[in-house]
C-alpha cells in the first residue's frame, strides 16, 4: 500500500473531499468486497457547463443511492465526482449516470466520447483497491500543491499591497462624503460568513458580516487617493459610510435583518439618530442575532462614549465584538471589563511563534469568544485548531464553505 501523506497534508486538507475520500477508503479496506467505484470526469466538461448550478444538479442525480446509504459521493477539487457504492446498487448508479449524460448531452465530452476522453472510469474495490488508494494519494498531493501555490500567491499580494496614491486630505474627504451621499451602495454591500469549524467538522456559518468593500468603494469614488494615508480622516469618512449602510438596510425588502448578521460600526454611529431608526426597524426578538463590531482604535479614542454606546446596545439586546486586534494588543485588552461578547484576532504568521498566548491571554479571553479573521491561507486554520479557536473568517474559509456539498460522510456498512 502507498505511504500515507505527510502530516502537513493531513493537517491542511482535513476538511477537503480528497482527504475524506482517502479516509473512507482506508475504513473500507476490510469491507471492500462487493464495493465498486466510478470516477466521473466532469472536470473535462466545457467551462460553460461547469458552473455551480450545473455541479449542484449533477450531485443531485445521486441523491437516491446516497439517501439509501448505498453510495457515497466525493466532489473533488478539480470538478470530478468519485462515487463509491455497493455492488447491489449498480442499476441505481447507472440510472444516475444516464441523468448526467442527458444533462450534458450537448457537451463535447458526451457527444464525442467514443473518440475522445471517456466520461467514466470504473473500479472494483475487490480487485483494484491498491490502484484506487494510489489515486487518492495522488489527488491529495495535487491539492496540497494547489494550496501551497495559493498561499504563496496570497503572500506575494500582501507584500505588493503597500498603500499607494495621492494623500487623503480634508478637501478630498469633503468631496468623498458628498459622493457617498449620492452613491448607490447596494452593489458594494458584501456578506462574509463567520464559521464554526474544527479539524474534524466542516465549516458551518454562525453569522454573516455585512460590509462595504473599501477597496471597491475607493475604486468607485476616489481611485487615485490613498485612503489609509490619513487614519482620522478615514475614520470620519467611515462614519458617513455607516449612516449610508444603515439607511440601505432600512430600505431592504429582503430578509437581511431576519438572519444572524454583524455590522462594523463606529461608536458615534451607535449613538446617532440613524441607528435609532435602524433599531426601530429590527424586530425585538432579532436583536440578539445581530453583532455590532467596533474597532479598537475607535473604542480607546473615547472610552466613555464606548461604554455608553455599549450599555445602550446591550440593553437593546445586541451583542458586542471588538474588531481589529493584533496579537501584540491582546495582553492589554480585557474583554470582560469592556463588556464585549466577542473579539476579532487578525491572523498573522508570527502568531505561530507566540506559544505563550494559548495558556495565557487566549485562555483569559475565552477560546469560544475569539474569531480568527483574515484567514486567507490554510496555515491560519492550522494555527487556530492547534490552540483551540473554533470561529474563523477569511477568504480561505469562504472557499471551503463554497466547495462543501450537501452530502456528508457515510459509515461503511
Amino acid at each position: 500500500m502507498n505511504t500515507p501523506p505527510p502530516p502537513i497534508v493531513a493537517n491542511r486538507l482535513a476538511a477537503s473531499q480528497e482527504s475524506l475520500l482517502l479516509d473512507y477508503l482506508q475504513r473500507l479496506e476490510r469491507h471492500r468486497r462487493d464495493r465498486r467505484a466510478v470516477q466521473i470526469h466532469l472536470s473535462a466538461l466545457a467551462a460553460v457547463n461547469r458552473r455551480e448550478h450545473h455541479m449542484r444538479t449533477a450531485l443531485n442525480a445521486f441523491e437516491g443511492p446516497v439517501k439509501m446509504l448505498n453510495a457515497q459521493v466525493f466532489t473533488l477539487t478539480g470538478g470530478d465526482f468519485m462515487v463509491i457504492y455497493k455492488a447491489s446498487a449498480q442499476d441505481e448508479i447507472e440510472d444516475s449516470i444516464v441523468k448526467l449524460r442527458y444533462l450534458f448531452a450537448d457537451d463535447p465530452l458526451i457527444r464525442d466520447e467514443a473518440i475522445g476522453q471517456p466520461l467514466l472510469t470504473w473500479f472494483s474495490l475487490d480487485r483494484e483497491f491498491e490502484q484506487l488508494m494510489a489515486l487518492a494519494h495522488q489527488l491529495i498531493q495535487e491539492e496540497e500543491s494547489r494550496l501551497r501555490a495559493a498561499e504563496e500567491k496570497a503572500a506575494r499580494e500582501q507584500r505588493s499591497s503597500a498603500p499607494k496614491g495621492q494623500p487623503f486630505t480634508p478637501a478630498v474627504l469633503v468631496r468623498t462624503q458628498a459622493a457617498l451621499a449620492q452613491a448607490d451602495l447596494a452593489n458594494l454591500l458584501r456578506r462574509q460568513p463567520i464559521c464554526a469549524m474544527s479539524e474534524h467538522r466542516p465549516a458551518q456559518p454562525v453569522f454573516y458580516e455585512l460590509f462595504i468593500s473599501i477597496s471597491e468603494l475607493r475604486q468607485s469614488l476616489c481611485p487615485t487617493v490613498n485612503l489609509s494615508s490619513a487614519p482620522w480622516l478615514f475614520q470620519e469618512m467611515t462614519e458617513t459610510l455607516d449612516r449610508r449602510v444603515l439607511s440601505l438596510l432600512n430600505k431592504h425588502d429582503d430578509a437581511t435583518l431576519e438572519r444572524d448578521i454583524s455590522l462594523n460600526l463606529n461608536v458615534s454611529t451607535i449613538l446617532s439618530p440613524e441607528f435609532l431608526v435602524f433599531d426601530d426597524n429590527v424586530k425585538a426578538g432579532m436583536r440578539g442575532t445581530i453583532v455590532l463590531e467596533m474597532q479598537k482604535v475607535d473604542i480607546y479614542a473615547d472610552l466613555g462614549a464606548y461604554l455608553f454606546a455599549r450599555d445602550f446596545a446591550r440593553e437593546r439586546g445586541y451583542r458586542i465584538c471588538i474588531d481589529g486586534l493584533t496579537h501584540t494588543m491582546l495582553p492589554f485588552v480585557d474583554r470582560e471589563r469592556l463588556g464585549a461578547d466577542l473579539i476579532k484576532l487578525i491572523w498573522d504568521p508570527s502568531l505561530v511563534e507566540e506559544t505563550h498566548l494559548k495558556s495565557g491571554v487566549l485562555k483569559r479571553i475565552g477560546m469560544s469568544r475569539i474569531i480568527l479573521c483574515r484567514c486567507d491561507t490554510p496555515t491560519a486554520l492550522e494555527y487556530g485548531h492547534s490552540v483551540g479557536i473554533t470561529l474563523f473568517q477569511g477568504r480561505y474559509v469562504d472557499g471551503l464553505l463554497a466547495s462543501r456539498q450537501g452530502i456528508g460522510r457515510a459509515r461503511p456498512r
